[in-house]
């Protein structure tokens, strides 16, 4: 029987299929001995006793002293970065692309300032200055400099996503809305940022994660009693069971992480099927792609 050609790469002969079958049994006797030096490791240092597992399952207490309210203070501080980034971050995007230089120069810089400096230095920063020029309680300052600095971040590279998404559009759409006597605002408002959502939900949940992910980094420095922080007091009373801990902590992210890119997935099929798009679809790697503030962009339609 003849193997039907492809026009995405060439059909293997019997060599090359024997070649990829061997390697393919030697990268799973690799990745079975790495696993099986693992598990023997954690034996060694009685890491996988069921004495150091048990807690999670058979006292209440672990959860409802530890986990669960660094879970919550977890979902707060991602919630409250993603409420307060989303619409900035749109701002920015959109004054990224006015006609008025002034305003294109001061979104850039904006977004090019924050973007270019890590989120710890941010919350670090955010936390100095709410001891210093606020009266904010130090048990909820850490919340409030956790938030501070992921909103910064995360609203900067936001607004590339943004940027990226309306671009991505054909420029036809601009010249469309032009030809009806649409203004620069009708414009965006009601035929570039509608289509160009769907376009945009892929970099925009994985910036999400990002967010979840990064409250973490509150607990390690500030002292943000967050769900990778419960760690440490779990595992001081409870045996020491660290890897337990950790185990189960990122356990939790990972469902989390999965509940919001499933409810993203579920959001953007039913906005396809409710509207037609273009298909054009913006990864993160896109963002880096863009033009820097230096780079004068026109009106939406990208050109120079």
């Amino acid at each position: 029987m003849k193997t039907r050609p492809t026009v995405l790469y060439d059909v293997p002969g019997p060599r090359a299929r024997r070649r990829n079958v061997l390697w393919t049994l030697l990268f799973l006797i690799a990745l079975a001995s790495v696993v099986w030096w693992v598990l023997a490791s954690l034996a060694d240092k009685d890491q996988l006793e069921w004495s150091k597992w048990a807690p999670f399952f058979t006292d209440a207490r672990v959860w409802e002293t530890y986990i669960l309210p660094a879970l919550k203070n977890t979902v707060i501080a991602a919630g409250l970065a993603m409420v307060l980034a989303l619409p900035l971050g749109a701002l920015l995007g959109i004054s990224r692309l006015s006609d008025h230089r002034a305003l294109r120069g001061t979104a850039g810089t904006v977004v090019e300032f924050f973007r270019a400096i890590p989120v710890l230095i941010l919350m670090l920063f955010a936390n100095a200055a709410l001891s210093e020029f606020t009266d904010i309680s130090p048990d909820t300052r850490p919340l409030y400099a956790v938030v501070t600095g992921l909103v910064l971040y995360n609203a900067s590279v936001l607004a590339e996503v943004v940027r990226a998404g309306i671009l991505a559009l054909p420029t036809g759409q601009t010249d469309a809305a032009k030809a009806i006597g649409m203004r620069k605002g009708q414009t965006m408002t009601y035929v570039l940022l509608p289509q160009s959502v769907t376009a945009m939900l892929p970099a925009l949940v994985s910036q999400l994660v990002v967010i979840v992910k990064d409250t973490a980094l509150g607990g390690a420095m500030l002292g943000f009693s967050e769900l990778l922080a419960s760690v440490r007091p779990l595992s001081a009373n409870y045996g020491a069971n660290t890897i337990a801990c950790f185990t189960v902590v990122a356990v939790i992210f990972v469902v989390l992480n999965f509940a919001l890119t499933t409810f993203a997935s579920w959001l953007e099929g039913r906005l396809r099927r409710g509207k037609k798009s273009t298909g054009a679809v913006v990864g993160a790697g896109a963002v880096e792609e863009l033009a820097t503030p230096g780079e004068h962009m026109g009106p939406a339609d990208g050109t120079k």
